[in-house]
């Protein structure tokens, strides 16, 4: 397993101002700022980050669309460290909100493999407060992970 491969997959590959005509691209970029790569391995991918008022609503908490996005983003880089070399279209995302993010706590998020079949694979990803390991939030993220044809 190569840390520095996962950590690549997750590094904006262009600047906002560089990719000005895709909202998506400009969405990750705004998001995945900050996270830090705490620990990859075989099968699971430990991050953390910051909750900034950039990814927060304007009540001070973490934004559910950044949640989603992490999920997604993390979800898929798991795959990556279980050595796929793709990691596939979604199938399915799903989250439960179980507790709020303040502004100013540090989120740990963990991202396990569940399964990983010849065509189909799922994740599990896990978002907690650090200081308390309280779980704010989970995702589950389904993938078809078959190579796809050369059309």
């Amino acid at each position: 397993m190569d840390p520095e491969a996962v950590r690549r997959t997750l590094e904006p590959t262009a600047l906002s101002k560089e990719i000005a005509g895709s909202a998506t691209r400009i969405y990750d970029t705004f998001v995945l700022t900050g996270i830090r790569i705490d620990a990859a391995e075989h099968g699971r991918l430990l991050c953390s980050f910051v909750v900034t008022p950039r990814i927060a609503s304007p009540a001070g908490y973490l934004l559910s669309g950044v949640t989603a996005t992490l999920g997604d983003q993390l979800g898929s880089a798991v795959f990556f460290c279980s050595g796929l070399r793709a990691s596939g279209v979604s199938i399915e995302l799903s989250l439960s909100y179980v507790d709020v993010a303040s502004v100013g706590e540090e989120i740990e998020v963990e991202g396990k493999l569940l399964r990983a079949g010849k065509s189909v694979g799922v994740v599990s990803v896990d978002f907690r407060k650090k200081k308390t390991g309280k779980l704010i939030a989970q995702a589950r993220h389904t993938k078809y992970l078959a190579v796809s044809s050369k059309l």
